[in-house]
């Protein structure tokens, strides 16, 4: 066995310290809005644009880019409003939708039943009756009938919104993406499926990416902030609570919209790095 050095403590005082990593920054002269997963919280999606018209308006002017970090649909009551909303507001400002696994299921059901039945057990009835469905139809309908009472209901419109997301974006330093990355694997060859679904290995992973993640899709009572991502999925469907994060040259700052006992409040929050 190797017996530990007495001077091992002198040479670990002594040893040059490693520089530490500079913080992450978006480019000069743009300022990011990330908002997490939204699942059909009109309330608190309406909320949370009205918060971030007013906060860039306030703020010095720069080139302002809204990331919607995926999964607006289901679970919530409202899924057909907060795509409708999020249309509309892309129609006047930058904002840039990427795809969520709940996205993801909800296009396919379109097409295939096996995944309908997926999609409903996940939060797709409440996306199909926020269409307009009738709830004793719903009741009554086989899986074929209801995929084709949801391609009657779904307009074109949304539907080519929601195709027309990204799997990421790249802002600087950060890296915008639904649910995280795998460790290790460059960039262009992530899959979709990495992308949209991932949990584990990521969550745990800590050891640095090429770019800081700025990510949804996993529920955390808090902002999970770690050294090589940060999580903003505060869980708004089941919590009342829906996270934004600014991100301005080094600087992170956070915009809630908090439902408590049915009234929406907005909170706002500065934090270091």
């Amino acid at each position: 066995m190797r017996r530990a050095s007495m001077f091992s403590p002198l040479l670990q005082m002594f040893r040059p310290k490693a520089e530490p990593r500079p913080l992450p920054s978006v480019p000069p002269g743009t300022r990011w809005y990330a908002v997490g997963d939204v699942h059909g919280r009109l309330d608190l999606f309406d909320a949370i644009r009205e918060a971030i018209e007013a906060d860039d308006s306030a703020s010095p002017p720069a080139a302002t880019t809204v990331v919607l970090l995926g999964d607006l649909v289901d679970r919530g009551p409202d899924s057909a409003g907060v795509v409708a909303r999020a249309r509309d507001w892309q129609t006047r400002r930058s904002v840039r939708l990427l795809s969520g696994n709940h996205e993801e299921m909800f296009l396919d059901s379109l097409e295939d039943i096996g995944v309908m039945r997926h999609f409903l057990r996940h939060g797709g009835r409440e996306t199909a009756l926020s269409y307009g469905i009738p709830r004793a139809e719903y009741d009554q309908a086989s899986l074929e009938e209801l995929q084709a009472m949801l391609n009657r209901a779904v307009p074109a419109a949304d539907i080519a919104f929601l195709n027309a997301a990204s799997n990421y974006l790249i802002a600087g330093d950060y890296l915008f993406v639904h649910a995280g990355i795998a460790p290790d694997v460059p960039l262009e060859e992530q899959k979709p499926h990495h992308l949209r679904w991932i949990r584990e290995p990521f969550l745990e992973h800590d050891a640095p990416h090429t770019h800081f993640v700025i990510h949804g899709h996993t529920i955390t009572e808090d902002v999970d902030e770690r050294a090589n991502r940060t999580g903003i999925d505060t869980g708004a469907y089941r919590t009342g609570v829906l996270t934004a994060l600014v991100l301005e040259g080094t600087a992170r700052r956070l915009i809630q919209a908090v439902e408590r006992n049915g009234a929406v409040t907005i909170e706002r929050e500065a934090y270091a790095a």
